[in-house]
């Protein structure tokens, strides 16, 4: 497939898929609807990451901020409705998991207001004339280069995971994040781009996604963590059982990353010049 008709497809697809999964949301508003909404706003938000470094135009920028703005409408209420599951498994094991889940049912309520609310106000008329000037944009590129230019993307986006990766401490959580966001937008550029190379293993994607999956782990474990103080009244005797259960889980994750986090390596070249992992093995 030539690049620039890779790249036109992707928009009108994630475009299409973005305004479908929000009309939905705001006529039957619901958990899996507002879920669905954001992965649709995460995948095209991904798109114009990509775009925004080939066009290198104030408008992609423009839409880039308006679809963070809408994707961190939903991530409060995605965090505690990701950890009220989580906490719905393990509360006849651990009943002082009983307030917490109380304290997070008292905030999704909350949070669901506010999100729906937020949804019903976002104005998407100025986007949708945005992503069609946008499009026009990408009609009008030459062919010549462009594949050149997804690649320098993908390169520089694993550049940059490569290196977080060499500034992580396991014992510093944040420092993991930072890994965890860095890999996550190298992850949605490679989806992306990866129609433009020849032999691409399709194994990687389930390999990439569990290796995200650590890492979001680690995430959601740390967000429980800290939900815990947020929640809960400090005199509240839920809150050193709560704690310790979350800090245990914390640590194994963190364990359980450490053993494979050098697999990080095999998932691209470590530069432009050199061969990609996969094509050692032909």
């Amino acid at each position: 497939m030539e690049a620039k008709t890779l790249l036109i497809e992707a928009l009108d697809v994630r475009w299409r898929k973005f305004r479908a999964e929000r009309k939905t949301c705001r006529k039957e508003f619901s958990e899996e609807a507002v879920h669905d909404l954001r992965v649709a706003t995460r995948h095209l938000l991904a798109l114009f990451d990509l775009l925004r470094s080939i066009l290198h135009h104030k408008r992609v920028q423009k839409i880039r901020r308006m679809l963070k703005d809408q994707l961190d409408d939903l991530d409060e209420l995605r965090d505690t409705q990701v950890l009220l599951v989580d906490v719905s498994e393990f509360v006849q094991e651990l009943p002082a998991l009983q307030a917490f889940q109380t304290a997070l049912k008292k905030k999704e309520k909350k949070l669901l207001r506010q999100t729906r609310k937020a949804i019903e106000t976002r104005d998407v008329d100025g986007l949708k004339k945005r992503i069609e000037n946008v499009r026009g944009m990408l009609v009008a590129l030459a062919e010549e280069s462009l594949q050149d230019a997804m690649l320098a993307a993908a390169d520089e986006r694993f550049s940059h995971a490569l290196h977080t990766y060499a500034a992580m401490d396991t014992e510093n959580i944040p420092s993991i994040h930072r890994l965890r966001v860095a890999f996550k937008k190298f992850r949605y550029t490679f989806e992306i781009v990866h129609p433009i190379l020849e032999n691409f293993p399709e194994s990687n994607f389930k390999r990439m996604h569990d290796y995200q999956s650590m890492l979001g782990e680690i995430q959601d474990l740390d967000v429980a963590l800290q939900s815990v103080s947020d929640v809960l009244d400090a005199s509240n005797p839920a809150v050193q059982p709560v704690s310790d259960h979350y800090a245990s889980r914390l640590r194994t994750a963190v364990f359980n990353f450490v053993e494979d986090k050098g697999e990080v390596f095999t998932f691209w070249r470590n530069a432009p010049n050199q061969p990609f992992p996969w094509e050692s093995l032909l």
